[in-house]
């Protein structure tokens, strides 16, 4: 007899894989039942392998995995065993790209991932990237969301027609300059194609310059009534009087200097807390007492001195 290499004396290696297979176990003295132990192969595979019913099996990488590791179990060649499964469900060797597939076929159904996990990982991995595109709409590209309904209501007023008065707006020059009125005054200036200027706080006093030259910058803010506003050193009205989001509002001069011109300051404050007594009094400097000398009433007097 002719011992072929990888394979007991006395076996031909005409004789089938699955049935070569089984005589190598039964000659190891080892059931079924160990190689499935060994190999971590379901024994109902293992029984479909000694059969010869590789098309049995879930797929073809399945057959030739699990084929090679039943040789390494029972003492055969795993490649002579791997090659010739191939070889009775007819696919054919080439030189070098099986040689490295055969890395990836199977060997061990426990490494194989579930299905349930598999699909965990991609639900996880959608919210991951549902995340990533909130934040970055959020915080990186202000200009792409659609503006609130407030910012519709202020950008009207603002792109309105100029004051009450009639008179043509100043020209649209000199710098921008917003100083906040309170501490902790959360401000982003960005240009029109998002690109972000500056994001901070602003304590009170602390004032910043729209750059010269910025394409259609605008301003994102929630503290529109603690940001007094300049263009050109001129006073120009708040965006809004009271505490509110602001977004997408254009802060470029034309668009400022179309705003109402601020109004009166308010009446001083006495030291308890209400209007000075004094600003009522304005009103009697209309009729001065110095004006009734040279006034037409002292002609009408003259007759009864």
């Amino acid at each position: 007899m002719v011992d072929d290499e990888g394979y007991p004396g006395g076996e031909l290696p005409l004789m089938g894989v699955g049935e070569r297979l089984r005589r190598a176990r039964e000659a190891t003295g080892k059931s079924l039942a160990e190689i499935a132990a060994e190999t971590r192969i379901p024994q109902r595979h293992l029984t479909l392998i000694e059969d010869g019913a590789f098309d049995a099996l879930p797929a073809r990488t399945y057959a030739v995995g699990f084929s090679r590791s039943y040789a390494s179990a029972v003492g055969l060649d795993p490649r002579a065993i791997a090659d010739e499964v191939r070889a009775e469900l007819g696919t054919a060797r080439t030189a070098d790209a099986p040689q490295r597939l055969r890395n990836f076929e199977p060997g061990d159904p426990a490494r194989v991932p579930s299905r349930g996990l598999a699909l965990a990982s991609l639900a996880a991995l959608a919210l991951l990237l549902a995340g990533g595109v909130m934040f970055y709409r959020t915080y990186f590209a202000p200009g792409l969301t659609p503006p609130p309904l407030t910012t519709e209501t202020v950008a009207a007023h603002t792109t309105g027609a100029p004051t009450a008065g009639g008179a043509a707006p100043a020209a649209a020059s000199g710098p921008v300059v917003f100083t906040a009125e309170d501490d902790g005054v959360w401000v982003r200036f960005y240009d029109g194609a998002g690109t972000r200027l500056i994001e901070k706080e602003l304590a009170r006093g602390e004032s910043y310059t729209v750059p010269p030259g910025t394409d259609r910058p605008q301003l994102w803010t929630g503290r529109p009534e603690a940001l007094a506003i300049t263009v050109g050193g001129r006073p120009v009205a708040k965006l809004a009087d009271r505490q509110q989001v602001m977004r997408d509002v254009a802060v470029d001069a034309a668009s400022l200097l179309t705003r109402p011109a601020p109004g009166p300051a308010p009446p001083p404050v006495s030291a308890g807390g209400a209007p000075s007594a004094a600003t009522p009094a304005a009103p009697s400097a209309a009729p001065t007492p110095g004006a009734t000398p040279g006034a037409t009433p002292a002609a009408r007097i003259s007759p009864t001195t």
